[in-house]
């Protein structure tokens, strides 16, 4: 028996040919080819929660987003995501859902690599993020709020912001886009107009709208590489803990300084390099490795894998004079980041 109905029209079949209008078509070719290489992450962290006088270890649910690096089940996100995380479950954009462990995490930079077992993945295309520029269309594609793929659209509108990360250190060179992003965006991928991949997303400025930041392509993709091969990134340690100063400009031409700031030792690990290449609590630090140091974050980015085990020159202002000390840095034994130098 067939049913009939007068007054209802059918709407029409859907059609995949592409919008008339530039933008439209722009927008919707970079998601057509953006969303299989876009994943959904969802994870378990177990925190401490206190119930009545006591602590008790409580699993956090949360999600994110990722994009897929290449074809060996290698996955790119945000550090924050997956740190700690006693799970990590992901969908792929076919509805697929594969258990994932991390392969290198770097607070630091907020970068972190996961892995599933997995061969026949997309892998996005990744582009040259030193060739945007303000005002240039950008596409953002996550899930935020767990809502999978959403698609957000905006342009470029800064490029070099400095942001501190959850681990409390600053990543600079950022990507400031107007695209909306929420809880859930980060790890996201941030596309150009031809599809290629130039940042991943990684956190917003609440409670302002439309101030959003990515990490630049350039510098994950460096990053991720290394986790792959290594699981970590190394980074130098020379036992110090600091707060940034800044000298009077009547001392600095009285002194002859090399620079106007620098950072003061408030306390040195008695076992670390720069005790035992004579540095104390007190002395202000303005050269390391025959540049001035402008501060604590300056001496962390002057910090790097290639000084583990090489004599390094530091110049420290002490009693009214300037002192020179040769320190040979350490690999650092902590994965997170503290605020020692």
């Amino acid at each position: 028996m067939q049913c009939e109905f007068p007054d209802v029209v059918l709407p029409p079949e859907q059609t995949h040919e592409l919008p008339e209008d530039a933008y439209s078509r722009t927008v919707v070719s970079v998601v057509r080819g953006a969303v299989p290489s876009v994943v959904s992450i969802d994870v378990r962290v177990r925190v401490p929660i206190r119930r009545g006088m006591f602590w008790a270890p409580t699993e956090v649910a949360g999600n994110a987003s990722g994009v897929v690096l290449d074809n060996d089940g290698n996955i790119l996100t945000n550090s924050h995501v997956v740190h700690q995380a006693s799970s990590i479950e992901v969908t792929f954009s076919d509805g697929r859902r594969l258990e994932a462990q991390v392969r290198g995490d770097d607070p630091i930079t907020d970068t972190a690599v996961i892995h599933v077992d997995a061969h026949d993945l997309a892998p996005a295309p990744f582009g040259d993020s030193r060739h945007l520029q303000p005002g240039q269309l950008v596409v953002a594609i996550g899930s935020p709020l767990g809502f999978q793929t959403t698609v957000t659209t905006g342009v470029v509108s800064a490029l070099g912001r400095t942001l501190r990360s959850e681990s409390g250190h600053l990543i600079e060179n950022l990507i400031q886009v107007d695209a909306a992003l929420n809880p859930g965006s980060s790890g996201g991928p941030l596309l150009t107009g031809s599809g290629e991949v130039v940042g991943m997303n990684t956190a917003i400025a609440a409670p302002a709208q439309g101030i959003c930041f990515a990490i630049p392509a350039n510098m994950v993709r460096q990053t991720a590489q290394i986790l792959i091969a290594e699981g970590r990134i190394r980074r130098a340690y020379i036992g110090v803990a600091g707060q940034d100063v800044v000298f009077r400009p009547e001392a600095v031409d009285r002194l002859k300084l090399p620079a106007q700031a620098g950072l003061v030792v408030l306390e040195v690990d008695p076992k670390g390099p720069a005790a035992r290449g004579g540095v104390r609590a007190g002395d202000i630090v303005i050269e390391f490795g025959g540049r001035a140091l402008s501060g604590l974050d300056d001496l962390h980015k002057q910090l790097c894998q290639g000084q583990i085990g090489e004599r390094v020159n530091m110049t420290v202002f002490r009693d009214e004079r300037l002192r020179r000390f040769e320190v040979t840095p350490e690999e650092s034994k902590s994965a997170a980041p503290v605020e020692v130098g």
